[in-house]
């Protein structure tokens, strides 16, 4: 009987309840199809949203749950039908297992928006088991939703590419922000926003960060090479800013007002949300009906944008600001993530990791 043809026991560390806190778990393994890949974990990163789902903070998680939808990992073998991979190639996994294939968004290459995708992990694949992220040994995944990680761009580096760079890069992608000479704003400067900095400087903008308090002023200059930095209560600098940004990208996953950012922007100008926020936002008409501005968002990325976010990395020589944690530091890790006590995103080693205790 080969591999394929049987369940895999495997350990991960999950969340039991809204506390949050994760610990060692064993499951199976779906059984692995002809289209399915068998990967390995090696590392996987922790995003914001993760934290959302292990505390039950949009009233839709289910438990035990394993998260962790930034995965870096080496194929182990493969389905009859796979034709994008093989054993040895190192990959990633995101947000994204699976969609229907055939509605509008699915066939415009914009998958995620596909009203019937399929969740990483906090979801239930098409055989009906729960599907559990990368804070565990290995996954198996639809070829269609693995992306390849090219040679020499460093692992634990290309894991925050697969949420946090793709959040960034798909906006400008998709609403025509990617030639040089454009200002943009991030707003907010944890895992996105510093992604945000280093590929929209790549891209030839000017950029202003944007912040609630002065702390990150010289990571966001001297570090990332932003070119200004706005604390959002200094109404005088507010003032000099107004009116002259194309494009604000919103990383902020808590509520905020929106009116000192939309001011900021020029004639057509876009706020683009990429926060994950469970409160209703508000805001006055007129600051978007006078210039004609845009609120509106994006959800990370389709595939094509995932493969095209690392490879432009790769191609640029982005490396994000991590810092690599073993498995038995997560909860430490999502402590201080929700004090926002990080720079710039964790990366758990997960191959490096003893999972089972």
């Amino acid at each position: 009987m080969s591999i394929l043809e049987t369940e895999r026991t495997v350990v991960g560390w999950a969340a039991t309840d809204p506390s949050g806190i994760l610990a060692p778990y064993t499951y199976t393994l779906r059984n692995t199809g002809a289209e399915d890949v068998f990967v390995k974990v090696l590392y996987c990163g922790i995003c914001h949203s993760d934290l959302h789902q292990i505390k039950n903070d949009l009233g839709m998680s289910q438990y035990p749950m394993v998260p962790g939808h930034e995965v870096v990992g080496e194929v182990v073998e493969v389905g009859s039908e796979v034709t994008k991979f093989k054993a040895g190639d190192v990959v990633g996994v995101g947000l994204i297992v699976g969609s229907c294939g055939s509605c509008h968004p699915c066939e415009s290459d914009a998958e995620q928006y596909c009203n019937k995708k399929i969740w990483n992990y906090n979801d239930v694949y098409t055989d009906g088991k729960p599907t559990q992220g990368g804070f565990a040994e290995s996954m198996v995944v639809h070829q269609k939703f693995v992306v390849k990680i090219p040679d020499g761009l460093d692992l634990e580096q290309a894991a925050p590419l697969l949420c946090a760079g793709v959040t960034v890069y798909s906006p400008l992608n998709h609403f025509g922000l990617k030639q040089s000479g454009l200002k943009g704003g991030i707003l907010g400067l944890g895992g996105v926003g510093h992604m945000g900095v280093l590929i929209a400087k790549s891209l030839g903008h000017h950029v202003t960060v944007i912040s609630s308090s002065d702390k990150k002023r010289v990571e966001a200059l001297e570090h990332l090479g932003a070119d200004d930095y706005l604390v959002s209560s200094d109404e005088t600098r507010m003032a000099e800013v107004a009116d002259s940004l194309d494009y604000i990208i919103d990383t902020i996953p808590v509520g905020h007002p929106l009116e000192p950012y939309l001011s900021l922007l020029k004639l057509d100008g876009k706020l683009i949300l990429t926060g994950v926020i469970n409160t209703p936002l508000q805001f006055m008409t007129p600051v978007v009906m006078i210039g004609r501005k845009v609120i509106t968002g994006t959800f990370i990325g389709s595939m094509r944008e995932t493969q095209e976010t690392i490879d432009f990395c790769k191609e640029k020589g982005l490396s994000s600001m991590i810092e690599v944690v073993k498995m038995d530091y997560i909860n430490k890790a999502f402590k201080r993530l929700e004090k926002n006590d990080v720079r710039y995103r964790f990366v758990v080693d997960v191959a490096g990791s003893k999972l089972d205790q």
